[in-house]
C-alpha cells in the first residue's frame, strides 16, 4: 500500500482532507472524510474479490480517497465535486507512481463514482459510495434530502 500512502501523506492531500474536515465540522449528514474514504474503499474491494475480478487493491484505496476531495472546490465556488476531484486527483497522481493506465483508471472510477458508469470498477465504486452510508443509525435521516430509495435502511452488500 506504498503508493495509497504516499496520497495520504501528500502535502495537497493533507491540506484538502484538513480543509473539507473543517468546512464540515457542522454538517449533519453524511460527512465526506477518512472514515467514508476508508469505508468505500473496503466495501469496494471485498465486491471486486467476491466477484474474482483482477483489480489492484492499490488503485481502489487511491480512487476511494480521492473521489470526493472535490468537495472543498463545490463548496468554495460550486464546482460540481466529482469535476473537481478529477482537477485534484490529477494533480496528485502527477506525484505518484502509478501507471498511465492506473491513473486512467482511478479518474474514469472518480467521474463515474455519482453513478452507473461504463466500467465494472466505475459500477462497483458508485455501489459501494452509496452502501457505505449508514442511513439506518442516522440520526438526520429524517430530515436527508436523500429520496428514500437512495437510503441504506439495512446492512446491504
Amino acid at each position: 500500500m506504498e503508493r495509497v500512502n504516499k496520497i495520504l501523506y501528500n502535502k495537497k492531500y493533507k491540506d484538502l482532507l484538513n480543509k473539507l474536515n473543517e468546512i464540515e465540522k457542522e454538517r449533519v449528514f453524511c460527512k465526506h472524510n477518512m472514515e467514508h474514504f476508508l469505508d468505500v474503499a473496503r466495501i469496494a474491494y471485498i465486491k471486486v474479490l467476491e466477484e474474482g475480478l483482477n483489480y489492484n487493491k492499490e488503485v481502489i484505496y487511491a480512487i476511494a480517497l480521492l473521489h470526493d476531495m472535490g468537495r472543498v472546490l463545490q463548496y468554495e465556488n460550486g464546482t460540481p465535486h466529482e469535476m473537481g476531484s478529477i482537477t485534484i486527483a490529477k494533480d496528485i497522481l502527477d506525484e505518484i507512481d502509478f501507471s498511465l493506465e492506473e491513473k486512467e483508471l482511478i479518474i474514469e472510477s472518480i467521474k463515474d463514482h455519482r453513478g452507473e458508469g461504463s466500467s465494472q470498477l466505475s459500477k462497483i465504486i458508485s455501489k459501494s459510495d452509496k452502501l457505505s452510508r449508514k442511513c439506518f443509525i442516522c440520526d438526520s435521516q429524517k430530515d436527508c434530502y436523500w429520496d428514500k430509495s437512495k437510503k441504506n435502511m439495512e446492512i446491504i452488500i
